[in-house]
């Protein structure tokens, strides 16, 4: 997972990279090509998850015979994100008491994981620094290790989904003037899993994981409605003029639960520092419902936008540019992938 934040800003030959986003419901993949101070996109796919999961990723890398090496991520219960501070320290020194200062702040034993960290801010009072903890269970690891193994192809780089969307967003936003010195969320609602971040100038305080997204909204669908999931994941996409009141209440009431859980993390985060949280973003496949955006704008009192993981990076004319509109913010975790070095 080491390091963490190091994008690919500079770029003396042409090199190539490719993200590999396995999520619960598809897999996602971006190819980045890196050239000069150009980050272009060679290609992406997306294509559903099934029982053979080995066979959805060599058909999805089969187009790229010379990709062997990937970028990978995890999340949700197996994988942790502390933010802390610890006695001020160089990085060797961090690195060589890393076990002893994690133990204090990871719910799993030291044996179970993989551990890594980032130093954030070097210089806090009281002779301390505050430091991006994060630790992986072995198991969770090997495990996705084993299954890109039978597709034939090696990790270069093990992240976790919430530092994959950060690296995204700050390659994407970071020049950007009306969120200098601004306290922003990142909400990527996948399939099981809403990722979110929060984000003071640019760097991490807090990340994690919640359990409701995409297949909340299509279950409590299918069960309003009297209907199967599959139907209810279709009508989702393309609303029924007849259902669409239904349609929005059920949606509207599974995301109310989910403000709920933005909101505790909103004011935990509040509750320990001096800023308030101005705006969300937004991302993911599950983020894409009919009047979600508006929805959860209101019932947060803040001001919630899309945003684009390509916006700083070349597409081609080679590309199907649509198409990648179409799709672009469920590719956010692939990108981020793709611009870890």
């Amino acid at each position: 997972m080491r390091p963490l934040f190091r994008l690919k800003d500079r770029f003396s030959k042409e090199r190539f990279s490719v993200g590999l986003d396995i999520g619960t419901s598809t897999v996602k993949l971006v190819k980045l090509k890196f050239s000069k101070e150009v980050v272009e996109i060679c290609d992406f796919n997306i294509e559903p998850l099934q029982f053979d999961q080995a066979a959805v990723l060599k058909k999805i890398v089969h187009p790229h015979p010379n990709i062997k090496k990937i970028n990978i991520s995890v999340s949700g219960h197996s994988a942790i994100i502390r933010y802390v501070n610890f006695p001020k320290m160089e990085v060797d020194e961090l690195m060589r008491s890393l076990r002893y200062e994690a133990q204090k702040h990871i719910p799993f034993s030291i044996d179970e994981v993989n551990l890594d960290s980032y130093i954030l801010n070097p210089d806090l009072p009281d002779n301390k620094m505050f430091v991006l903890l994060a630790a992986v269970k072995k198991e969770f690891i090997n495990q996705r290790l084993k299954l890109i193994g039978d597709a034939g192809l090696n990790a270069n780089i093990v992240d976790i989904d919430s530092l994959a969307l950060i690296n995204a967003f700050n390659f994407n936003y970071s020049n950007e003037d009306s969120l200098k010195n601004k306290t922003i969320a990142l909400l990527n609602i996948g399939a099981l899993l809403s990722n979110l971040s929060v984000l003071d100038n640019g760097i991490p305080r807090l990340s994690r994981d919640i359990h409701i997204a995409g297949n909340n909204f299509t279950q409590k669908l299918a069960d309003t409605l009297g209907i199967d999931f599959k139907s209810a994941q279709e009508l989702k996409h393309n609303p029924d003029k007849e259902k669409l009141d239904k349609m929005l209440t059920v949606v509207e009431s599974v995301l109310s639960t989910l403000a709920g859980e933005v909101r505790i993390s909103f004011d935990y985060y509040e509750s320990q520092n001096a800023s308030t949280v101005a705006k969300i973003f937004l991302s993911g496949a599950g983020s894409k419902l009919l009047g979600l955006k508006d929805m959860l704008a209101n019932l947060l009192g803040i001001e919630v936008e899309y945003w684009d993981p390509l916006r700083q990076i070349n597409i081609p004319n080679d590309i199907d540019s649509e198409k990648l509109k179409e799709v672009s913010s469920q590719l956010a975790v692939a990108v981020g992938l793709a611009l870890r070095s």
